[in-house]
């Protein structure tokens, strides 16, 4: 019996894209006696990066798999043999020369274990990011890496704000200048985030009895990271880099878990030598849309084989403030000297909302508590829709009556702040419950029988789905139609300031889809009041318990989960798995 190529195999089951099998064409063109092994490995290794994976792993190739399909997969060892020996394939280990053009693949990994099959530019990123934290953290004095993580309400922020103000005060008894402090998040709305959490921690310090003058010296804003390293029309470089450090003396990241590889490496690069970069992040969240499950990776290498559970917990204090001192958990990785702090007692509880008890057992992957919990009706502000598949049909008025309030807004600052009052999100992007079907019905129904026509409507919510440095939009995005004062309907997206937002022609946007209903990944980095969780009624790739945490910890006030309890079992028991060598890189290197 003749056996089908793995490439064809590949192709015929729908799995690899139109951009991974051209690649593998390519090798071919050039090199016919390529083995098909490796041409189907560089296919993998093209579609690894699309799925968000730093590269391919031979040892486990079914991660990419969406279905059950028959593939004939070769055996680990020998697949790994042939990457090795092929003229396509750089092998650091061997003295290869990694610059080399003429291989557009690398295949590395720990001494001693498997390895991944990179894109060599991922492969770059990887190194480049482990290459500047290892630079970053062994600075002597105040520099260094400082991690703090913790799920929502377990004080990240206020932990933060006492070592900004131990920043200023040490700067003040030495006689040094004020440390230069930069906040900085991955999204235009997580970064307003942080700045109202900082704001609403050092009023906290200053009852508490902390220096007018040292709060004064704090920053109480926030900026992108996009904005931050400074953005060039046209290109994908920024103004900040090695060469032309950031002018300050202190980083402050939050929602580090959406960070990809590409823009952490330009990041730890763009930090000058002797400055602190301090990312603040929720390990449980879902990790970064585009490549590379960076902060995993990072809080690997700094916690080494410690159990996270062991952190310490601050104490209550005022307001429900996390007071007192907190500690690293362990002694640094000697290769990767960070702190790390982690969080896990919350102190913010909405009185709406008695959400932690769930989000526990969805981290925990405990489905009988979850579902126990959903169907019990105890947990106040949470409601469980189960067996419903379609919200649209079952709540319409309601969720309605939100959408078409946002059109009679007063204004587009007004209109941008009432619409993180309510978010429909789900899991998928695409099919019967994806957020591009379901804001393909809920359009008409606000714009009317001419929505078709004019898809900028007044009113409608917009999600920028890719990067355009030029107008300083950025992939996550979120904006609103409205109309100027003179009756156009212009794009309004967040400016420097709450109230101060900026307009853009429809015509002149990047790419971008309707907002009224995202993703999970799209809402990183966001709170809503209200948070409708949609998911899908049969087994999904993209179902994991990371997924269902990001989506409910979303809410503020009120949480609707909408979806079968076999959906609920088959995400609690699968992790978002991602293929990523900075851990490794970071301990060994």
């Amino acid at each position: 019996m003749t056996t089908t190529p793995l490439l064809d195999a590949l192709r015929r089951a729908g799995i690899l894209r139109t951009l991974d099998h051209a690649l593998a064409q390519s090798l071919r063109r050039l090199d016919p006696d390529t083995p098909d092994a490796v041409l189907a490995a560089a296919a993998l290794a093209s579609l690894a990066v699309a799925r968000g994976h730093a590269g391919f792993d031979p040892a486990a190739p079914r991660v990419l798999v969406d279905h059950d399909s028959d593939i004939p997969w070769p055996d680990a060892d020998a697949w790994r043999s042939e990457l090795a020996a092929s003229r396509w394939v750089a092998v650091p280990d061997t003295g290869a020369d990694i610059s080399d053009a003429s291989r557009p693949l690398v295949f590395e990994g720990a001494p001693g274990a498997p390895g991944l099959l990179y894109l060599r530019r991922y492969r770059e990123y990887e190194r480049r990011v482990a290459s500047g934290l290892q630079r970053i953290a062994a600075q002597p004095g105040p520099g260094g890496v400082d991690l703090v993580t913790g799920g929502p309400g377990t004080g990240k922020t206020t932990t933060i704000a006492r070592r900004l103000v131990e920043h200023v005060e040490q700067a003040r008894e030495a006689h040094r200048a004020e440390p230069r402090i930069a906040l900085a998040a991955p999204t235009g709305r997580a970064a307003e985030r942080m700045a109202e959490s900082v704001r609403t921690a050092l009023r906290v310090l200053a009852v508490d009895g902390t220096d007018t003058g040292v709060i004064d010296a704090l920053p109480t804003t926030g900026t992108t990271l996009h904005r931050l390293l400074g953005t060039i029309p046209d290109s994908p470089r920024f103004r900040h880099h090695a060469d032309n450090p950031l002018p300050f003396d202190v980083v402050v990241v939050d929602e580090a878990s959406m960070i990809d590889l590409p823009l952490m490496a330009k990041l730890v690069e763009a930090v000058p030598d002797g400055a602190r970069l301090i990312l603040i992040g929720d390990p449980d969240q879902l990790p970064s849309v585009e490549a590379g499950d960076v902060l995993t990776g990072i809080l690997a290498a700094a916690a080494g084989d410690a159990d996270a559970a062991n952190a310490l917990q601050p104490q209550p204090g005022p307001a429900g403030a996390a007071h007192g001192r907190d500690h690293p958990m362990i002694a640094p990785n000697p290769n990767f000297p960070a702190r790390r702090t982690h969080l896990t007692h919350s102190w913010r509880q909405h009185e709406a909302l008695q959400l932690a008890p769930l989000a526990a057992a969805v981290r925990a992957g405990d489905n009988a508590t979850a579902l126990s919990l959903l169907r019990g009706g105890t947990l106040s502000g949470v409601h469980f829709h189960e067996g419903s598949a379609d919200p649209l049909q079952t709540h319409r008025d309601h969720l309605l009556a939100h959408w078409r309030a946002l059109a009679n807004a007063g204004n587009p600052a007004e209109a941008l702040a009432l619409a993180s009052r309510l978010r429909l999100l789900t899991a998928v992007r695409e099919g019967p419950q994806g957020a591009r079907t379901l804001n393909a019905r809920i359009e008409p129904l606000l714009a009317g029988s001419g929505a078709a026509a004019n898809r900028h409507f007044h009113g409608r919510l917009l999600l920028v789905t890719e990067n355009s440095y030029r107008h300083r939009l950025f992939n996550g995005d979120i904006g609103i139609c409205f109309r100027d004062t003179d009756g156009s309907v212009m794009a309004w997206f967040p400016g420097d300031t709450p109230d101060a937002p900026r307009a853009f022609h429809p015509a002149a946007l990047p790419a971008h889809d309707s907002a009224f209903a995202m993703t999970v990944h799209k809402a990183q980095g966001s709170e809503f009041d209200e948070v409708w969780l949609l998911l899908p009624q049969h087994d999904s790739r993209v179902l994991s318990r990371e997924l269902v945490y990001t989506g409910i910890t979303r809410a503020r006030r009120e949480l609707h989960v909408a979806g079968s309890a076999e959906g609920i079992t088959d995400a609690l028991t699968h992790h978002a798995e991602r293929n990523s060598g900075v851990g490794w890189r970071l301990r060994n290197l």
